[in-house]
């Protein structure tokens, strides 16, 4: 399994080094789906994409444009991503039940001053974690399920606003060494959601991604 762990923490390099990955964000333009007038007096690093979301106060869709620079200053000065080692302690036992109708659950979001979304849960994960047991919400990521969750390391070992995890209802279990540190923190230009109360753990998770890692700037 530390085989498995350790492809995946190269997958994350890649990914997020991309020319469309995490740091590769460098502005998230609304009330616009305009690519080429985004692009002007652009370097030709810099690709634009489209995306759109509801508004949280009026429900109303919004389009949006997203800049990337595969020479961003932030890839320039990636230097990995911290992570725990691989802590078999951390597979715990898990049970999915689905729910009869579509449910949707409401998630603040880091930058909508309180404002929340409702995204869609489709059923609800069962795990004891440390004798306590949980009810946790997974939210529908484009056919995935994501688990946005927070426990006490949180702003001192990990990333502050809590850290996601893909989660297979089939698989019968939580496998923690996989959770990572959301968009939001890589780039100030994703809107990241944050864990629910049912979502926040007690014990502190020491299994998975820690926070990104910077070379120092020399003045």
């Amino acid at each position: 399994m530390t085989q498995d762990h350790a492809a995946w923490r190269q997958a994350r390099h890649e990914a997020v080094t991309s020319p469309t990955g995490n740091l590769a964000l460098i502005e998230t333009r609304w009330g616009t789906d305009d690519t080429e007038a985004a692009l002007e007096g652009r370097p030709a690093s810099v690709t634009a994409t489209r995306l759109s979301r509801r508004d949280p106060r009026t429900g109303e869709l919004e389009h949006g444009v997203r800049l990337w620079d595969a020479a961003s200053e932030a890839i320039k000065d990636f230097a990995g991503i911290d992570t725990y080692q691989y802590d078999p302690a951390w597979v715990l036992e898990a049970r999915y039940t689905d729910v009869s109708d579509e449910r949707r659950i409401p998630f603040q979001h880091a930058q909508d001053a309180g404002f929340t979304r409702d995204l869609p849960v489709p059923g609800d994960l069962h795990v004891t974690i440390a004798g306590r047991d949980y009810t946790l919400s997974a939210f529908d990521d484009d056919g995935r399920l994501l688990l946005v969750f927070g426990d006490p390391t949180n702003g001192s070992e990990t990333y502050g606003a809590g850290r996601f995890l893909f989660v297979d209802p089939a698989a019968g279990k939580i496998d923690f060494n996989y959770a990572f540190v959301p968009p939001c923190g890589f780039s100030e230009h994703y809107n990241c959601p944050m864990p629910p109360v049912q979502n926040r753990i007690a014990v502190p998770v020491r299994a998975g991604e820690k926070n990104p890692k910077f070379r120092e700037i020399s003045a």
